[in-house]
């Protein structure tokens, strides 16, 4: 799949899928396999996650319908997640016209606003349809939440916010993304809803995953 029109292509995916599976029907009807429900990469990625603890890296977008609709699952997937879990979100850039909405993510990161806001960016691009593509708009809207802009400003421009745009996209080839949602886990497995069959049965075999690296396999 073209990662750059994948937003568009999922719809149709998504629509071949069909109702979802709980995740524990998903989980008895077979053990997650290399190649088929999860891809094990060749070279280890980078992880952020400290000594004993397992990352799993959410990639989004904003703009992508399908992240939209992944966030309460996740959400309650987050709500459960065990100690030895560390867990990241990384706002890909599959183009350069994506960036402004990876700066975003990383201000608010750097304001320890992601917890209130990050919710609200979904709800106001997907339900009220408001525009955040641009620098400008993001000002707006963010100033609009009671967030004072120049401070703001200060962060998304900040050489900081631009190296981790750059990691972040660095992190996501390494992987490789291939459309958004997906998941990486411990810098060694990746999977998507493509691959998993959906997004619940995704987080499935990210579980297994966690597991099968506790246990050192």
């Amino acid at each position: 799949m073209n990662r750059r029109d994948m937003c568009a292509a999922l719809a149709s995916v998504a629509a071949a899928v069909g109702p979802y599976l709980p995740v524990q029907a998903w989980a008895q009807a077979r053990v997650p396999q290399a190649g088929k429900d999860y891809l094990r990469l060749d070279n280890t990625a980078a992880v952020e996650a400290e000594p004993g603890k397992v990352e799993v890296v959410e990639f989004f977008w904003y703009n992508c319908p399908h992240c939209n609709s992944f966030e309460p699952k996740l959400s309650s997937w987050l709500s459960k997640m065990p100690a030895h879990v560390s867990f990241r979100r990384l706002p890909v850039g599959f183009r350069p016209d994506f960036e402004p909405q990876q700066r975003l993510y990383y201000a608010l990161e750097a304001m320890g606003l992601v917890e209130q806001l990050h919710g609200k960016i979904f709800a106001a691009i997907h339900g009220q349809r408001t525009n955040l593509n641009t620098a400008a708009a993001i000002a707006d809207w963010v100033t609009q939440q009671g967030v004072d802009r120049s401070k703001f400003n200060e962060q998304f421009n900040s050489f900081s916010v631009a190296t981790k745009v750059r990691r972040a996209i660095q992190l996501q080839n390494a992987y490789p993304v291939s459309g958004v949602p997906s998941l990486g886990v411990a810098g060694r497995f990746y999977t998507d809803a493509e691959l998993a069959g959906n997004m619940d049965r995704a987080l499935s075999v990210v579980d297994h995953l966690v597991a099968e690296v506790r246990a050192g396999r």
